[in-house]
């Protein structure tokens, strides 16, 4: 695997062409992945080897992409960590006892992931003996797990989050030690099990300002970064929301920058400059038709090719009913992609 297109890219090593791999790549938008899903919540499915197995494969054999995503969740280690939770189709992870208070983080605890979580660990050392491109693992970073916890669900302005990051430093900091010490034992045992490299989204992170980012979370978010590093896998950092955050996310760390849609390649490479990026077509391009599509990714292919390394993806998640012709147009428009092609 480490001749591969994608692990190349994310070293910054020279490549034919750029990879591409979509996150949520499985997912509803498939009718393979709808008819697996059927009758199981996502909890269970992400908690069956075997239907996390078969959701990881089903794009891989459809679209022939350069990277599987493990199918699993941002959350899942909230259960065994103290925080029992569900996944509610339309409305997203729900926490049955909100985290609002010091006192309530006393329920909270660090756990072994092949104890807690050694459904995710099976998964990964399955796919591993049949998949021929590498595997990405992956866990939400500390501020959007803390989201989930504290608002007790998604929220729009965060308000119970950012009040105890403003109002109370010391819960917060001991919130934030332990989701990163959970987040680096899982990602860790990811790579243990097989995973070729790890990827931490930070999905709410854009509600911050860099100001913010740095006085409440940049210092556990090298430690995450520093810890990881000694186990030589690439690791992605990828936030969303402020393209102005993406030089204090490259000084917290990692060995790849994703840049959402909010921002051009070209103007990211120049906020972080000299580390290989992954992005970034606006999902919704692949509702625009076939020629828009190729349009749009020879745009971002030639940005690219400026790059010390990039990964073709998207600027966030494929949505639900994206069609699966287009999907097709962007995979097919990447691979066949040379550097002496020309934007029309």
């Amino acid at each position: 695997m480490k001749d591969s297109l994608f692990l190349k890219a994310c070293r910054g090593e020279p490549t034919e062409r750029p990879p591409i791999w979509l996150m949520r790549q499985a997912g509803r938008y498939l009718p393979e992945y709808r008819a697996l899903r059927e009758g199981l919540t996502m909890l269970q499915a992400v908690s069956t080897p075997d239907v996390a197995v078969e959701a990881t494969l089903q794009p891989i054999r459809r679209y022939g992409f350069d990277a599987a995503i493990l199918f699993s969740d941002l959350t899942v280690a909230f259960t065994p960590m103290g925080a029992p939770f569900e996944i509610k189709e339309g409305v997203g992870p729900v926490i049955f006892a909100p985290v609002r208070q010091e006192s309530d983080l006393d329920r909270l605890h660090r756990f072994e992931p092949e104890e807690g979580l050694g459904s995710v660990m099976e998964t990964i050392r399955t796919l591993k003996t049949q998949l021929e491109v590498p595997l990405i693992g992956f866990t939400g970073a500390p501020f959007t797990l803390a989201s989930y916890l504290v608002e007790g669900g998604p929220s729009r302005d965060l308000r119970y989050t950012k009040a105890m990051m403003l109002g109370e430093p010391r819960a917060w900091n001991r919130l934030m030690g332990l989701l990163s010490d959970v987040v680096v034992d899982f990602l860790s045992a990811q790579l243990n099990a097989g995973a070729d490299a790890v990827q931490i989204f930070d999905s709410w992170v854009g509600n911050l300002s860099p100001e913010a980012y740095r006085q409440h979370l940049l210092p556990h978010m090298k430690s995450i970064f520093d810890r990881l590093r000694p186990l030589g896998a690439p690791v992605i950092h990828f936030g969303t929301g402020n393209p102005l955050l993406l030089p204090v996310m490259r000084e917290a760390g990692g060995d790849v920058v994703g840049v959402d849609f909010r921002v051009s390649l070209t103007t990211a490479a120049q906020m972080v400059p000299g580390v290989p990026l992954q992005g970034n077509l606006d999902p919704t391009t692949l509702f625009a038709g076939n020629e828009v599509i190729k349009r749009e990714a020879l745009r971002i292919l030639q940005e690219g090719q400026s790059l010390p390394g990039h990964i073709f993806n998207l600027g966030h998640g494929i949505l639900q009913h994206t069609p699966l012709e287009g999907v097709q147009t962007l995979v097919e428009t990447v691979q066949t992609f040379k550097a002496t092609t020309v934007v029309a």
